[in-house]
């Protein structure tokens, strides 16, 4: 149990990682198109939108 819920917790981890990564090589003008400031990727990258 406790195993599982280890690495439940760092492939959601892993997932907003990668998710931060990929919004933060896209231009202000992409991101802006899709709704996001760039401030706002690493809260955007958590919620898993």
């Amino acid at each position: 149990m406790f195993l599982s819920v280890v690495l439940s917790g760092l492939r959601r981890w892993l997932r907003a990682r990668e998710t931060a990564r990929q919004l933060h090589a896209l231009s202000d003008r992409e991101l802006s198109d899709i709704g996001i400031a760039r401030y706002d990727i690493a809260q955007v990258a958590r919620q898993g939108h």
